[in-house]
């Protein structure tokens, strides 16, 4: 039996950016930029003068002198990005939701009702467009890797089916940085070596990639350039991490800056841990640096987290110990904290003062317990008035954040 490319990566084009356009006729085929100190998202009119997110708006007010920046209608963003994936689900219960305007689905199931998978991926384009009036660009493919390197070769607003006969001689020839794990600092790598395209990093050898990447992102890279990627889509998975990260564009790497953003991110994570009682065991810091260069740092405790001043605590401690590692490093332009290894069933329990080394980390504690009845009562009064009611103190008051709340929500990882 022929194998048959089923897999589809549906993705929004440049999602912000068309929707404000959709809202507000007079900015289509202009190019505008959502933020302000910080661009959050730019128009592909905007992305042609190389403004791209991340990016401070000074730095894309002298790439671009005529970009027009706009607040952020960040409930019609999660409005119009449900309304989306829900077409999709129209088609196959098969839909594993990557993040708020992206998600796979495997059709495999339902060609008998709706057609091949390439009439499938042309009738969810032609619907997001005429039911939601924005452009969605669709990859069709064997694998969920090769789906959506397609759907990015389909930008903006087009459709790429790829045949399972043409994989390689179509994966090939494309640029090295489409794959999945190939950031700015591995292109670097890459490029130094002579690596630009997809099919030269196949050649070369996996002991080659492990000595230039590490062992696993070498074998992982290696088997993605061949199209190996046995990934089968998970549409109910189950979290097993909770993340938030914050673009800061291009701030000093002091305390001032550091200690607020950390204490806002670890409130935004640990209160979606306690809602869900799943606090984790390992705490993961990201910070990048103003050359976009990026170091991660994690830690493994005894005994899960989940309280908001303790993981601040710990993730201030991380970056503190990546600052010093990188003592020529004086700008920062991006924070980020995760937790992951996840409890699946938790419940406190109490643990006596034994003066223990480890005690004040420990969420059954009397410092512990004391945390939690704060962060207790802080949810409840958020539960009932709001977010903005009640919050601690150095995040609550930060006069001038650069990335709006609202924005933070929709970006952080589902829990």
């Amino acid at each position: 039996m022929a194998v048959t490319a089923t897999i589809l990566h549906a993705d929004l084009d440049a999602f912000y950016a068309s929707v404000e356009q959709l809202l507000e006729p007079s900015l289509r085929g202009k190019p505008i930029a959502v933020g302000g100190g910080v661009v959050l998202a730019a128009s592909y009119e905007a992305k042609a003068f190389g403004v791209c997110g991340g990016m401070s708006g000074r730095d894309a007010r002298l790439l671009c002198p005529q970009l027009i920046f706009v607040g952020g209608h960040f409930r019609d963003y999660q409005r119009l990005g449900d309304a989306a994936i829900k077409v999709i689900g129209d088609f196959t219960p098969l839909v594993e939701r990557i993040s708020i305007d992206e998600a796979f689905a495997d059709v495999a199931g339902c060609t008998h009702l709706f057609g091949a998978p390439a009439e499938i991926a042309a009738t969810i384009r032609r619907r997001v467009r005429t039911e939601l009036g924005l452009p969605i660009s669709v990859g069709v493919a064997r694998t969920k890797h090769l789906a959506k390197i397609a759907s990015q070769v389909a930008k903006p607003d087009g459709l790429v089916v790829v045949d399972p006969d043409a994989e390689l001689g179509f994966l090939h020839d494309l640029p090295v940085e489409l794959m999945w794990g190939v950031g700015p600092v591995t292109r670097r790598r890459l490029d130094a070596i002579g690596v630009a395209t997809i099919g030269q990093l196949a050649r070369l050898s996996e002991r080659s990639l492990a000595r230039l990447l590490g062992p696993a992102a070498g074998e992982k890279l290696a088997a993605l350039s061949w199209n190996r990627d046995p990934r089968q889509l998970t549409p109910h998975r189950r979290a097993r991490s909770a993340g938030a990260q914050s673009a800061l564009g291009r701030k000093p790497a002091i305390e001032r800056v550091i200690r607020p953003t950390l204490l806002h991110l670890a409130d935004r994570v640990a209160t979606r841990l306690r809602a869900k009682s799943r606090p984790g065991r390992t705490v993961t810091v990201r910070v990048r640096f103003a050359d976009l260069r990026s170091v991660t740092r994690a830690v493994t405790l005894d005994a899960p987290v989940c309280t908001t001043l303790l993981l601040a605590q710990l993730a201030e401690s991380l970056v503190r110990g990546i600052l010093a590692d990188h003592p020529r490093e004086k700008m920062i332009s991006l924070l980020a904290i995760s937790v992951s290894h996840l409890e699946e069933q938790w419940n406190l329990a109490l643990e006596l003062p034994l003066g223990l080394a480890d005690e004040a980390l420990r969420p059954g504690s009397p410092a512990g317990l004391a945390r939690w009845a704060a962060d207790s009562a802080i949810d409840k009064i958020r539960d009932r008035f709001g977010w903005e009611a009640i919050g601690y103190g150095s995040a609550a008051l930060e006069a001038a954040r650069s990335v709006p709340d609202a924005f933070r929500q929709l970006a952080e990882k589902e829990l």
